[in-house]
């Protein structure tokens, strides 16, 4: 028997991710694509799937027709069977708007009637939106070993990021001893990764006390510490949050640095290739034209090279035209480039057309961010949404955004300077 078993997961997949922009338009941020082949909530439900586990609540609220039909009924990950599966939980929504998840404590305690319907020893509490590898059956094991109430896993982050998580001080045990949530002056670097594992009945105990309590970095942990038993399990591996444009950029990029500590294929982290009307498993292999050029990239199933691809994560059919030059960039399943035209630091979604000749990321202007949305293009990174149409000889600059299904007839010129949006 290992330390999963009697264990109920529970899968935070409802967040709006609006710092993501474009890519969340038309779904929710854990079904956004990543690695070519994958979606984000793939690592979160592989780690549960490796670690032993067998039963996982996902909590649904923004644009989820995408991520349940990625889903599915779990068969991609092995959760069917009489004693394994996965359940959608969507809000339990009425005539208003409050009925919708109010945060994270309160999105738990709208399904406390599946809670009561697995009966566990303990509860796992996972973010759906996180690239990374975990062994649940070791922090498990640490939970019962430290006979705590709450573990929250933990691990050090460059203090000029810690403003965006929840920090926590600990003692030589290992107990949190002092919380902080998103400081603007931290006093430590030791930040939350959003990965709970919580005794059920303490948990359940601890959503009845008070029922405006809504968020647990914000109300149920800083309550809980100094008076029950709270403890950091440390974590030392790879991890990125992609909450943000750039940190999913980097982490798409890190997949092409054999440094970086990010392998999907060695973690074991399991797509679902039939989840799509015309998924991985129906494409032919990716062909290379004679005279193409690729280097330091990932190339996805049915995808054709006939121009320059440098490091850069193409998904499933994307092409290539002669003469075309990519680099630096993600480009989304079925995306087609034109002849010689350039796409230089962006991501393009899914089925985005770029016409002959046309540049996206053009010239050297990467300090003029998003005029319209300055907290989510800064870096230089242009973002084409789902189904654009980019003009024959168009010359879209830096940070700048193209809207989904933005047409030719919507350009008022095939020239886009750096900051602008369509």
């Amino acid at each position: 028997m290992t330390e999963c078993d009697n264990t109920l997961v529970l899968l935070l997949a409802g967040g709006v991710g609006s710092r993501l922009n474009t890519l969340v338009q038309t779904r929710a941020k854990p079904a956004v694509p990543f690695g070519g082949i994958y979606r984000i909530i793939d690592f979160s439900i592989s780690n549960v799937m490796n670690s032993g586990l067998s039963q996982i609540g996902v909590l649904t609220q923004y644009k989820p027709l995408s991520l349940m039909r990625h889903l599915g009924g779990g068969e991609a990950w092995d959760f069917i069977g009489r004693r394994r599966g996965i359940k959608i939980l969507p809000p339990r929504t009425g005539s208003q708007d409050s009925d919708w998840y109010k945060g994270t404590a309160d999105a738990v305690r709208q399904n406390i009637d599946f809670i009561k319907a697995h009966p566990s020893k303990e509860i796992v509490i996972l973010s759906g939106d996180h690239i990374y590898r975990m062994d649940l059956d070791d922090m498990l094991a640490f939970h019962r070993r430290k006979e705590a109430d709450i573990t929250i896993a933990m691990m050090v982050v460059p203090k000029e990021d810690i403003h965006q998580f929840g920090t926590g001080i600990t003692n030589e045990e290992g107990r949190i001893i002092e919380w902080e949530e998103k400081p603007e002056v931290p006093r430590t670097d030791l930040a939350s990764m959003g990965i709970y594992v919580f005794d059920t009945k303490y948990l359940l105990d601890l959503l009845e006390e008070d029922r405006e309590e809504v968020d647990f970095g914000i109300h149920l942990i800083p309550k809980a510490i100094g008076r029950d038993d709270i403890f950091a399990y440390p974590f030392h591996d790879y991890w990125r949050d992609v909450g943000t444009i750039q940190s999913y950029w980097q982490a798409n990029m890190d997949l092409l640095d054999v440094k970086s500590g990010i392998s999907p294929e060695k973690w074991g982290i399991r797509p679902n290739v039939e989840s799509s009307v015309k998924g991985s498993a129906d494409r032919p292999p990716a062909r290379f034209a004679r005279g193409s050029t690729v280097q330091k990239s990932m190339i996805s199933a049915g995808c054709v090279i006939e121009g320059e691809v440098y490091n850069s994560v193409l998904s499933p059919g994307v092409r290539v035209a002669k003469g075309a030059i990519v680099r630096d960039s993600i480009l989304f399943h079925d995306v087609s480039v034109g002849v010689n035209a350039v796409i230089d630091l962006a991501i393009l979604d899914k089925r985005v057309q770029v016409g002959t000749k046309a540049i996206v990321g053009h010239g050297k202007d990467t300090e003029t961010i998003n005029k319209k949305y300055p907290s989510h293009l800064y870096t230089g990174i242009t973002l084409i949404g789902k189904e654009a149409t980019i003009p024959a000889l168009a010359q879209i600059g830096r940070n700048c955004i193209i809207q989904p299904r933005t047409r030719i007839e919507d350009f008022p010129t095939i020239i886009l300077p750096s900051g602008e949006t369509i």
